[in-house]
C-alpha cells in the first residue's frame, strides 16, 4: 500500500483547442454529406431519361439552377419493376419528392431534346425551373478557408513562442526566458543524501545550506546572514552534480537547475535577459536554490583573449550574474549553487565573498570513501555476497572517482552476463578494473614472434626494476596480451600519498624506463614501444623542475600559475637562458634514471630472462611468480592488499 501511495499520479491527457476546431469542421462536413447523400432521388443519366421520356413514364421535369434535372414519374411508371428501387428510396427518405435526378450540359440543348422527343412520341411533359441554395455548403466554403488561415497562424505563433521549432529561430518570442528546470514539492526527485557516499565534508556544508533555507530564523536571530552562494569545485566525476541532485531531493524549497551553456545564444543580450528572468522566478518562489552546472561556460575571467569584442556577450551575461548575486535590490532568500572543474579560470569578482561565500572542494575519494561508494553502487546488483569484499575492491581502485567506480560496477555486471553467470563475483570486478584501466583484450591481434619476444622483455623489464626499487609501486599483474592501444601492460597498486618526495618520483621514473632499458640490455636495440613510458617520465621530470622546485640547478622556483591565467600569456615566465637550463635538467634526470635502470637489469639479467620466458609461456604472470624468481621483495611493506591469490588468467 505504501508503494502505491508513493507512486506519482498518472498524467492526464492535455486538452487542446484543436479538438474543438476539428469537431466543428466534422459537423459541417457531416451535415453537408447527410443532406446530399440521404433523402435524395436516385441518380440517372441523360440517355436513360430520354428513354423514360419516350416510354411516357415522365410526368414532370424540374430544372434546378440550370444544371440539374429532377425527374418525376407518373403513377403507372412507378409500378414498373425498373423503377421499383427509385420508388422505394423516395418512399423511405423523401416522400413526395423527385424519383430521379441527373446533371446535364447546356440548358438550351436539353430543352430542345425534350421538345423533339415530345413531338416524335406524342408525349406531354411539364418542365419547371427552380433556384436552390446549399446553405451548409455555402457556409462551409465561406468559413473553411478563414478557419484554416487562423489555425495555421495560431500553430505558427505557438511554435515560435514555445521554442518547439528548434534552434534560435524557434524561440523568437520566448528567447529571453530562462531555461531552468524547476524541482519543487510537486516533483518526484528520488536522489537524496543517502545516495551520496563519501564526501562527508562537502555533504555537511551542502546540508547546512539546505538548513539555512528551511530554518532561517535559527541563524538570523543571532545576527547572521544567509550565504549568497556555494561553489562546488573538483575533478570530473567526483559527485558535484550528484550533490546538487541530492539537495533538490532533500530541500523542501524550489530548486532551479540549469547548465552554464543554457545562457549562451546567438542573439545579443539573450544571456543577460535569461539571468534576469531566472532570478526573477527564484525571487517569486523564495526561499529557493539556483544550481548552475559547469559555470565556467559563462564565468570565465573577463578581458582575457578578447579580440575584437568576441566575448562581449559572455561578459554581459557574467556582469548580469554578478549584479543579481550581490547588487542593489538582491533578495537574500535565494542561494546560488554552482559546480565546475575549472575553478582556476573563473573571474575573481565571481569568486569573492558575498557572491560565492563558500568554496566546497569535492576531491577524489580515499579508500574509506571508495568503500562507501562501492556499497551504494552494489545495491542494485545481483551478486555473490561472500565474494564481494568492498574493502578489497576499494584498495584495488586507487585514484578512481565516483563515476569510475559506478562504471566498474556496471562493467562487472556486463562481464558476468556475457559469461552466462547468475550473479556478479569478485573475478568479474577484477576483470572490469583491468578492462577500464588497460582496455579490451585483443587476443586475435597478429604479432610476430620477434615482436612478442620484445614485448615480453619490455614488460619483464618494468616488473624487474619496480620489484628492486623501494619507492616503486607494488606489482599486481603483468601481461603481454594486447589491450586497447597497448601491446602489453603491467598493473601496479600505487600508494595514496598526500605529499611526494624526490626519491619517490625518481624511483617511479626509473621503473617506467625499465622497459626500454630491458630492450637495450637484451637486444642492444630500442623500439617505439616505450612511447607512453617516455611521455610519463617527461611530464614527471618537467613537474620536478618547473613546478615543485625539486631541482638544485633551477632552485626553489616554480613557474606554476594557480590562477590559470598563464594560458593567455604569449611569453614564457622565464628567460631563454633559464629555458635552456630547464631542458638540460629535464634531460639529465631522465637519462640518469635510464642508466640506473640499465644497471639494475644488468645485475639481474638471468632473472630478467627467466621472467620474460615465463611471460612468453603463460602470457599473464602475477606477484607470486615474481616471488618464485626474485624471492621476497626487498622493500615489502605490511598492510598492502594481497592480490596474487585472487587474480587469475582469463
Amino acid at each position: 500500500m505504501a508503494q502505491n501511495a508513493n507512486k506519482p499520479a498518472p498524467k492526464k491527457p492535455k486538452f487542446s483547442a484543436w479538438w474543438i476546431y476539428t469537431a466543428i469542421i466534422l459537423v459541417f462536413l457531416g451535415l453537408n454529406l447527410f443532406s446530399s447523400s440521404f433523402g435524395g432521388p436516385a441518380q440517372t443519366n441523360l440517355d436513360k431519361f430520354e428513354q423514360f421520356l419516350k416510354d411516357g413514364d415522365v410526368k414532370k421535369v424540374v430544372v434546378v439552377n440550370e444544371k440539374v434535372a429532377k425527374v418525376f414519374l407518373t403513377e403507372e411508371a412507378k409500378k414498373k419493376e425498373e423503377h421499383s428501387k427509385a420508388a422505394q428510396d423516395n418512399t423511405i427518405f423523401s416522400s413526395g419528392g423527385a424519383d430521379y435526378q441527373f446533371r446535364f450540359g447546356a440548358l438550351e440543348n436539353f430543352e430542345n431534346d425534350i421538345k423533339e422527343i415530345e413531338t416524335e412520341n406524342n408525349v406531354d411533359v411539364v418542365v419547371e425551373y427552380e433556384q436552390e441554395s446549399d446553405f451548409f455548403g455555402e457556409i462551409l466554403m465561406t468559413l473553411l478557408p478563414i478557419a484554416v488561415i487562423i489555425g495555421i497562424w495560431i500553430f505558427i505563433m505557438r511554435r515560435m513562442s514555445s521554442g518547439a521549432g528548434g534552434g534560435a529561430g524557434g524561440q523568437i518570442f520566448n528567447i529571453g526566458k530562462s531555461k531552468a528546470k524547476l524541482f519543487d514539492e510537486k516533483t518526484d526527485v528520488k536522489t537524496s543524501f543517502k545516495d551520496v557516499a563519501g564526501l562527508e565534508g562537502a555533504k555537511e556544508e551542502v546540508q547546512e545550506i539546505v538548513d539555512f533555507l528551511k530554518n532561517p530564523q535559527k541563524y538570523t536571530n543571532l545576527g547572521g546572514k544567509i550565504p549568497k552562494g556555494a561553489l562546488l569545485v573538483g575533478p570530473p566525476g567526483t559527485g558535484k552534480t550528484l550533490l546538487a541532485k541530492a539537495v533538490a531531493g532533500e530541500a523542501k524549497v524550489p530548486f532551479f537547475s540549469l547548465s552554464g551553456s543554457d545562457f549562451v545564444e546567438m542573439f545579443v543580450g539573450v544571456g543577460a535577459s535569461r539571468v534576469r528572468d531566472l532570478f526573477k522566478q527564484a525571487k517569486e518562489k523564495s526561499p529557493a536554490i539556483i544550481f548552475i552546472d559547469e559555470i565556467d561556460a559563462i564565468g570565465r575571467a573577463r578581458g582575457k583573449a578578447n579580440f575584437s569584442g568576441s566575448n562581449d556577450e559572455r561578459e554581459n551575461t557574467l556582469n548580469q550574474l554578478l549584479t543579481e548575486m550581490d547588487g542593489f535590490g538582491t533578495n537574500t532568500n535565494v542561494i546560488v549553487l554552482a559546480a565546475t572543474n575549472r575553478a582556476d579560470v573563473l573571474d575573481k569578482a565571481l569568486m569573492r565573498a558575498g557572491r560565492f561565500d563558500r568554496q566546497i572542494y569535492v576531491d577524489l575519494p580515499d579508500v574509506r570513501e571508495r568503500k562507501e561508494i562501492f556499497e551504494v553502487h552494489l545495491r542494485p546488483l545481483k551478486k555473490v555476497a561472500e565474494e564481494l569484499d568492498t574493502e578489497f575492491m576499494a584498495k584495488q581502485t586507487p585514484g578512481f572517482s565516483g563515476a569510475d567506480i559506478a562504471n566498474v560496477c556496471n562493467e562487472a555486471a556486463l562481464i558476468a552476463a556475457r559469461k552466462g553467470k547468475d550473479a556478479v563475483g569478485r573475478q568479474d570486478f577484477l576483470d572490469a578494473v583491468d578492462r577500464i584501466v588497460g582496455g579490451l583484450e585483443k587476443k586475435n591481434k597478429i604479432i610476430t614472434p620477434d615482436e612478442k619476444k620484445a614485448i615480453a622483455y619490455h614488460e619483464a623489464g618494468h616488473a624487474t626494476v619496480s620489484w628492486m626499487l623501494e619507492h616503486a609501486a607494488p606489482l599486481v599483474k603483468v601481461t603481454i596480451v594486447p589491450r586497447g592501444r597497448s601491446l602489453g601492460a603491467a598493473w601496479y597498486l600505487p600508494e595514496e600519498r598526500l605529499i611526494v618526495r624526490p626519491e619517490q618520483m625518481l624511483d617511479e621514473m626509473c621503473a617506467a624506463m625499465g622497459g626500454r632499458a630491458a630492450e637495450k640490455v637484451m637486444f642492444d636495440k630500442i623500439s617505439t614501444g616505450a612511447l607512453s613510458d617516455l611521455e610519463k617520465v617527461t611530464k614527471q621530470a618537467r613537474m620536478m623542475v618547473t613546478v615543485y622546485g625539486l631541482n638544485d640547478k633551477v632552485g626553489n622556483l616554480t613557474y606554476y600559475d594557480s590562477s590559470g591565467q598563464s594560458e593567455y600569456n604569449f611569453n614564457k615566465p622565464y628567460s631563454e637562458k633559464t629555458a635552456e637550463v630547464i631542458d638540460k635538467e629535464i634531460k639529465g634526470i631522465i637519462e640518469e634514471q635510464y642508466v640506473r635502470a640499465i644497471n639494475i637489469l644488468e645485475e639481474n639479467k638471468d632473472k630478467l630472462t627467466q621472467l620474460a620466458e615465463l611471460l612468453l609461456d603463460k602470457e599473464v604472470i602475477f606477484k607470486d611468480n615474481l616471488e618464485q624468481i626474485f624471492g621476497k621483495r626487498p622493500y615489502h611493506k605490511e598492510g598492502l592488499p594481497e592480490t596474487a591469490e585472487v587474480l587469475s588468467k582469463d
